[in-house]
């Protein structure tokens, strides 16, 4: 099993999976997701692998079928590196988002993630805002955010770029970084200490594939021209890969994710700005908007210059956010509900027919 405690794996999954241990099943987690089958790391080696039709008929959304970075329970095919999907084992964390579309339903963009470094260039104007965004992603996910700025041998105003950053970071390690230099890089590796998992995320052109090739000492992740480094760079990732780093730990790339919409949010949004939420429980009104009301507590430190506008507008446009698509995934689970019981009751007629 060494090998697969170097795979992330661990106590929490090693109960999850005693109840398959006896059928002989074995245990593999998920490396890349290709649309027809998987490629997955196991004690056997790296295999690929299909889904059973047991789990992709009884599986009721994407949400359930394997992500990338799942531990998965696997039947392997003897004399070949191949073998069966069975099962997914809860996931201990998860970096899940809204899928693009007009329907409410929620992908995961990786799974079982310890670490997310969220990352940053420094040879652009710092986006705040996004910044933000990401922290309220990974704190709602239970995943511990750093912030990564790259490029810095790009930057004049290091320093200054990353105290930006640290304004509103709350005691999140902030890290200056050259990717393509190797230059800061030593100071990422603990975060991978003890096998830990670290998802990448961020815009197209920021490096991170470039960080992945240097940690790993491998081009493995296929990365733009070095013309491109110089400007906002292009997205070179299309798809998600969880890649093993040769001196411990695992990471994953992600495709280039510039505007991620919430699916949930609350408790991260409570952490990304505890300074605002603060403020809020000192207001005279518990459903105070913030905006008219005598007593506000937060429009007194907005007018004493104590927090920004721009700070306060995006948290109250990401509170609307997760807002309305919980909302959204409230209806969802009404209409659910509603056809369950509209099948059933048409089984029991069908049933009741039958009898007569």
């Amino acid at each position: 099993m060494n090998k697969l405690f170097n795979l992330g794996w661990n106590d929490f999954f090693e109960a999850l999976f005693a109840e398959y241990a006896p059928s002989g099943l074995k245990a593999a987690r998920v490396a890349v997701e290709h649309r027809n089958y998987y490629e997955l790391y196991s004690e056997l080696g790296d295999i690929t692998a299909d889904k059973s039709g047991k789990l992709f008929y009884n599986t009721e959304n994407d949400f359930n079928l394997p992500a990338v970075g799942d531990w998965v329970v696997i039947r392997p095919i003897p004399n070949e590196k191949k073998a069966v999907i069975e099962a997914v084992l809860e996931r201990k964390t998860k970096f899940s988002r809204k899928r693009a579309g007009a329907k409410t339903e929620e992908q995961v963009v990786a799974a079982n993630i310890d670490v997310a470094f969220i990352m940053s260039s420094l040879n652009q104007d710092l986006n705040q805002r996004r910044i933000e965004r990401y922290l309220t992603l990974a704190w709602d996910n239970n995943v511990t955010p750093v912030i990564v700025l790259n490029k810095a041998d790009l930057c004049k105003f290091t320093e200054e770029t990353k105290s930006e950053a640290e304004e509103i970071a709350f005691g999140t390690p902030v890290h200056t970084i050259s990717a393509l230099n190797n230059i800061g890089l030593n100071e990422l590796k603990q975060y991978f200490e003890g096998n830990k998992t670290v998802a990448v995320i961020g815009s197209s052109g920021v490096g991170k594939s470039t960080l992945i090739n240097r940690l790993c000492d491998v081009t493995k992740m296929k990365v733009s021209d070095i013309s491109l480094y110089k400007d906002k760079g292009r997205h070179t990732t299309s798809h998600r890969e969880l890649t093993i780093v040769p001196d411990g730990g695992l990471i994953i790339d992600t495709p280039g994710m510039r505007e991620i919409q919430l699916w949930e949010g609350g408790d991260g949004l409570a952490e990304t700005f505890e300074d605002i939420e603060a403020l809020v429980l000192q207001c005279k009104f518990t459903d105070c908007k913030h905006e008219s009301e005598p007593g506000c507590a937060v429009k007194e430190a907005l007018r004493t210059g104590v927090i920004d506008e721009l700070r306060l507008k995006s948290y109250k446009k990401l509170l609307n956010e997760i807002k309305y698509f919980e909302s959204k995934q409230n209806k969802k689970a009404q209409i659910d509900e509603k056809r369950k019981w509209k099948k059933i009751t048409k089984d029991v007629k069908e049933k009741m027919k039958y009898k007569r």
